[in-house]
């Protein structure tokens, strides 16, 4: 009797343990300081804008709105286990605000965990009511400038600046999407040195992506990580293999995973099914793959 005893105490201290471990993982969101990507104020915003609207849904989740100062927000990983990969993260939101918690800083928690340079871009919102920015405009030209800080900063980061991507979730896949197809290779003897890098995605996924419709895939087109859930939106969850299809008739390198049971949404939650949470898996396979984890 004691030794059941003894056991069902331990059972109990264990499942305790474990609810404490998963609210503190649901607590901690208090992201690091942001860095402005044009510390003099972004070309295209006014003067002197309105500070950023910040509000809580029913879940406590993070949603920003009213972005003028687009910035991005690293998540460093130990500089022992760091592999040189960097990843630029887009969150989602309709491009009328950002989910930043499960599309934001949780994916950039996990990808500092484990060994990727992660930036969160909080960038300007083209669908918010009164906006005058573009999606393939001024939002792509935040993505750009994002792409190419990091590649400036790749060394005091300890990145390799040929490992860089975008990973987009929603409307932040689309951005990828373009991000990955529209870019530049920087401006040659720029009066500011990060315009002279390249705005080139070294690769690029796209998750649960609203696909643009006028995407035209360069022979270059980055290596390309696909995934959504087989119940989201037949736009999503029928676009995302037919453009699996288009990469690879352009030639481009490309991995497609469409989940079963899920919807659209997903991100990073502690409330996801184990099918659902298996996809970070699945993205850190890929980039291994792909050779972005390999150390030189």
């Amino acid at each position: 009797m004691a030794t059941n005893t003894s056991m069902a105490r331990s059972i109990v201290l264990a499942i305790a343990m474990l609810f404490s471990s998963r609210v503190a993982i649901a607590a901690d969101i208090t992201p690091p300081p942001a860095i402005q990507l044009w510390p003099d104020g972004a070309p295209g915003s006014q003067g002197d804008p309105p500070p950023e609207t910040v509000k809580l849904n029913a879940q406590g989740e993070h949603i920003i709105s009213n972005i003028h100062r687009p910035s991005i927000i690293p998540y460093l990983p130990d500089p022992t286990k760091a592999t040189g990969a960097a990843v630029v993260v887009l969150p989602g939101g309709g491009h009328r605000e950002l989910w930043m918690d499960h599309e934001g800083y949780r994916v950039g928690q996990w990808l500092s965990e484990h060994g990727v340079a992660a930036f969160v871009l909080k960038y300007r919102l083209a669908n918010q009511p009164g906006s005058t920015y573009t999606v393939a405009g001024t939002s792509l030209a935040d993505v750009g400038r994002a792409i190419r800080l990091v590649r400036r900063r790749a060394s005091a980061w300890n990145i390799l600046p040929d490992r860089v991507g975008v990973m987009g979730f929603s409307a932040g896949g689309e951005l990828a999407a373009l991000a990955g197809t529209r870019f530049d290779s920087g401006i040659r003897d720029a009066s500011d040195p990060i315009d002279s890098e390249s705005s080139r995605p070294d690769f690029m996924a796209l998750i649960y992506p609203a696909i643009p419709g006028d995407l035209v895939l360069p022979s270059n087109t980055p290596p390309a990580f696909l995934l959504c859930g087989e119940n989201d939106d037949p736009a999503i969850a029928f676009g995302v293999p037919q453009l699996f299809l288009a990469l690879k008739k352009a030639g481009a390198s490309a991995e497609v995973h469409i989940l079963t049971g899920a919807g659209h949404g997903f991100g990073i939650r502690e409330s996801n099914p184990p099918a659902v949470a298996q996809w970070t898996t699945l993205f850190a396979t890929w980039l291994d793959a792909q050779g972005f984890t390999a150390h030189r």
